[in-house]
C-alpha cells in the first residue's frame, strides 16, 4: 500500500472539490532526507506531500493558527488523540477540519540529514498506532498490542528521594528556557503563558535551577490528564530534558485515579477540569 499516493489522492480530491481551503501534512525537508509539515493550497502543490517513517511533527498544533480556515490535516495515532483534546476544549471546531488518519507502524529517531533506524522511544510503548478520529482512514487499522508503558517511571520512582531530587536539579541547570516544548505542545495554547505573567509573577524570568524546575513543573500539571504523549516536547528539547518521564507521570495518576486517558474521545471533559460529587479528593480513597 502506497500511503504517501493515498494522502495525496484525498488531498487533491478535497481540493479539487473546495470542500477544504488547505492541507497540513508532510513533505521531504531542505535537507533531502527527512519530514518536515507542509501546508498545501493549491492542487498542483499535492504532489509534494509523502508520510514515511520520519513525519514525527504532531501536526494537530498548527490548527490552532487556521481557525479561520476550513483545513484538511494529516494525523497519526498519537497526533488524533491532540486532535480530539483540541476539540473537546473547543479550540478547534469539528465540522471545520477533515481528518486524515493515518495507521503508523512508529516513526524513526531523526536529526539534520541523519536518518536512524531506530523507532522513537514513544513508539516504543503506544498504544495508538490507529487514529481515534477521522473522516479518511489511511491502513488498515491493527490490533494495539499490550506495551508496559510505565517500565521507565519505576526505575526513577526505585531510586532514593536524594537521587530522584539530583536527577532533575541536573536538568533543570541544563534548561535554557526556550520554551520549545511549550511551542510544540498542542495542550499549550494560551495567549498568556502563565511564566510571561508579571502580575503576579509566578516564574522570575532568571534562567536559574530553581526558575527552571518551577517552570516545567507546573506546566506539567497544566498539562495533567490533557497529555496526549506525542512527547513533541521532548523530541523539540534542545537539552534532552526527559520531559516525557514528567507528564506520563501525571498521566499515570490521572489513569490510576479516573480511569481516562487523555484525547481518546472530544465529549468527555479532563477530570481536572470538572467536578462530580463522587469524584476521589484524595490518594488511596
Amino acid at each position: 500500500m502506497d500511503v504517501a499516493q493515498l494522502v495525496r489522492d484525498k488531498a487533491k480530491e478535497l481540493l479539487q472539490s473546495k470542500a477544504v481551503e488547505l492541507v497540513i501534512g508532510y513533505e521531504t525537508g531542505s535537507d533531502g532526507l527527512n519530514a518536515r509539515p507542509a501546508f498545501i493550497y493549491d492542487v498542483s502543490e499535492v504532489e509534494r506531500l509523502i508520510f514515511d517513517e520520519t513525519c514525527t511533527h504532531n501536526l494537530a498544533k498548527y490548527l490552532l493558527n487556521k481557525k479561520n480556515s476550513k483545513a484538511a490535516v494529516v494525523v497519526k495515532g498519537c497526533d488524533s488523540r491532540s486532535l480530539n483534546l483540541l476539540i473537546g476544549e473547543k479550540q478547534v471546531e469539528r465540522d471545520q477540519v477533515h481528518i486524515i488518519g493515518v495507521v503508523c507502524p512508529g516513526t524513526v529517531e531523526w536529526g539534520w540529514g541523519v536518518k536512524s533506524e531506530n523507532r522513537q522511544n514513544r513508539c516504543e510503548s503506544c498504544r495508538n498506532h490507529s487514529p481515534v478520529i477521522y473522516d479518511t482512514l489511511v491502513g488498515e487499522p491493527v490490533k494495539e498490542p499490550y506495551v508496559e508503558q510505565y517500565a521507565d517511571l519505576k526505575e526513577l520512582e526505585g531510586r532514593p528521594a536524594e537521587e530522584r531530587s539530583a536527577f532533575w536539579r541536573a536538568h533543570a541547570e541544563s534548561c535554557l528556557r526556550c520554551y520549545a516544548c511549550r511551542q510544540a505542545c498542542p495542550g499549550c495554547y494560551c495567549i498568556d503563558c502563565f511564566v510571561e505573567q508579571l502580575d503576579p509573577e509566578w516564574v522570575g524570568i532568571t534562567i536559574a535551577p530553581n526558575e527552571n524546575q518551577m517552570w516545567n513543573t507546573i506546566r506539567a500539571f497544566h498539562l495533567a490528564g490533557r497529555c496526549t504523549a506525542c512527547n513533541e516536547c521532548e523530541r523539540v528539547c534542545p537539552v534532552g530534558i526527559p520531559l516525557s518521564l514528567l507528564n506520563r507521570k501525571m498521566e499515570q495518576k490521572v489513569l490510576e485515579l479516573f480511569d481516562y486517558r487523555a484525547g481518546m474521545q472530544n465529549d468527555t471533559p479532563a477530570p481536572l477540569n470538572a467536578f462530580k460529587k463522587d469524584d476521589k479528593v484524595g490518594i488511596g480513597e
